[in-house]
């Protein structure tokens, strides 16, 4: 039985490894650090919301370092698979406790199961139809990312004004970030869009620290 074929890491990839390995670093931290913050400051639906939050971004961080570490091509296309699927995790579990939290009531419900409806759904056709329909997939990424905007009257008065501007700097980073993906012809270009995701990252983190989990009174 033949060994699966192994080759060493283009510079880039040990550059995309380390930016995502970084932001995997910091996701373990936050989701201790939120889940901690909600068990003693909030309620059952903000640890519930922190906790998936936080998994979220564990999650995509781990898959995405797997992903780009991977050494054989089998393993590597396996990981890619999930990094993607992993990206619809991500926006679902980040969409958790704003609407779970924050908006609540009907709006927030339906926002919530909406999301995560079409998460999903967007996790099997990954699956299903692998990278034929790439372009189908990265804008449904946007577009679920941008969903809330259906909801804008109920958000603007529910959402305190400081937690919109880090959630919109945050869409912006993932959204801007797009064009160095598709960029190509750039030097680490991936990596660089590795940044942007980190970027969007922490301006949502820091929304849901500082405006979903009740300071201490």
């Amino acid at each position: 039985m033949s060994k699966p074929e192994v080759e060493r890491l283009p510079v880039e990839e040990i550059a995309n490894c380390v930016t995502h390995g970084v932001g995997l670093a910091l996701s373990v931290v936050g989701m201790v650090a939120l889940v901690v913050l909600a068990w003693l400051y909030g309620g059952a639906l903000h640890v519930v919301s922190s906790a998936v939050y936080g998994a979220s971004l564990v999650i995509l961080y781990l898959a995405s370092t797997l992903y780009h570490g991977a050494r054989s091509h089998r393993t590597k296309q396996f990981f890619q698979v999930v990094d993607h699927c992993c990206i619809y995790l991500l926006i679902a579990g980040t969409y958790t406790p704003f609407t779970l939290v924050t908006l609540r009531g009907g709006w927030g419900w339906t926002l919530f199961g909406l999301v995560w409806g079409l998460s999903l759904a967007g996790i099997i056709f990954r699956i299903s139809f692998g990278s034929r329909y790439k372009p189908v997939t990265i804008v449904s990424y946007v577009l679920l990312g941008w969903l809330c905007v259906i909801a804008v009257k109920p958000i603007l008065a529910t959402v305190p004004l400081g937690a919109l501007a880090w959630i919109a700097a945050g869409g912006l980073a993932y959204t801007s970030g797009i064009a160095f993906f598709a960029a190509k012809r750039i030097p680490h270009n991936h990596a660089i869009w590795h940044v942007f995701v980190l970027a969007g990252s922490i301006c949502h983190f820091v929304a849901v620290a500082l405006y979903v989990i009740p300071a201490k009174t």
